[in-house]
């Protein structure tokens, strides 16, 4: 494993919006994604970050372990368990594919770095459509999972507490936090480190799987659970790169 390469999967969406007009319609669509911010931060920590955006994800995310392995961190972020599981040869013509949750897991399981980051469609998600509780994924995580919609919306903005500030993720990083607009309820996985909470709910949490160590940051790494307040905070840097350092080993 390269200690300074990173990938980044996820964090992209199409919207497909309808403008009515009286009695005419049409409709546009455009591209979003919300991975930039992290990937700079990355970079600027001296890291190499590869990204696979979600509709490109079914045919570009690696099918084996060695195909992994070139990283020394996975980050899953804003992406469902579906997106990974259904790749179009099982999905689109009903033959067998690698399952690439298990690939993910022993990865993982033979010294492999994973982070999973908060949004609609990681852990839970909106409406239950993450789809992460119960696989192999959810067995490396820190923290475990609800069986329905486990979004905690504040528009009022909540802060998050450090609670072990003298661990090497959280070096550099000084509270308190900026506030964030929601996050992802979970509870925290037998043996797993807690570092920092959000109301009475982990917000960053680690652990060793195997070889492996993963973690779990439960809210998002961009808008709009995680505001400008937040990534334009000193301590955003330092704990993505903390992180990344620390589950790849580096």
């Amino acid at each position: 494993m390269t200690g300074k390469r990173i990938l980044i999967v996820g964090e992209t969406w199409f919207t497909t919006a309808t403008h009515t007009k009286g009695f005419d319609s049409f409709t546009t669509t455009s591209f979003g994604e919300g991975y930039s911010i992290l990937k700079a931060a990355l970079e600027a920590g001296g890291y190499q970050v590869d990204v696979i955006q979600n509709h490109a994800a079914p045919t570009d995310f690696p099918d084996t372990v060695d195909g992994l392995r070139k990283y020394a961190t996975v980050i899953l972020s804003d992406i469902g368990a579906n997106t990974l599981l259904l790749a179009p040869k099982t999905w689109l013509h009903a033959q067998r594919s690698p399952n690439r949750l298990n690939v993910i897991a022993d990865y993982v399981q033979g010294g492999g770095g994973l982070v999973m980051v908060g949004g609609y469609l990681t852990f839970t998600g909106i409406e239950a459509k993450g789809c992460w509780k119960d696989t192999p994924v959810e067995a490396c995580l820190p923290v475990r999972l609800m069986a329905t919609d486990d979004r905690r919306e504040h528009p009022e903005g909540v802060v998050g507490q450090i609670v072990r500030d003298t661990h090497p993720v959280l070096d550099g990083v000084q509270g308190p936090l900026p506030a964030l607009l929601g996050y992802n309820r979970v509870t925290l996985a037998q043996g797993a480190e807690l570092l920092a909470t959000v109301g009475d709910d982990p917000l960053l949490a680690l652990t060793e799987h195997g070889k492996g160590r993963t973690a779990a940051f439960m809210s998002d790494c961009s808008p709009h659970w995680c505001p400008a307040e937040f990534t334009n905070w000193p301590g955003y840097k330092a704990m993505w790169c903390n992180l990344v350092a620390w589950t790849g080993r580096g």
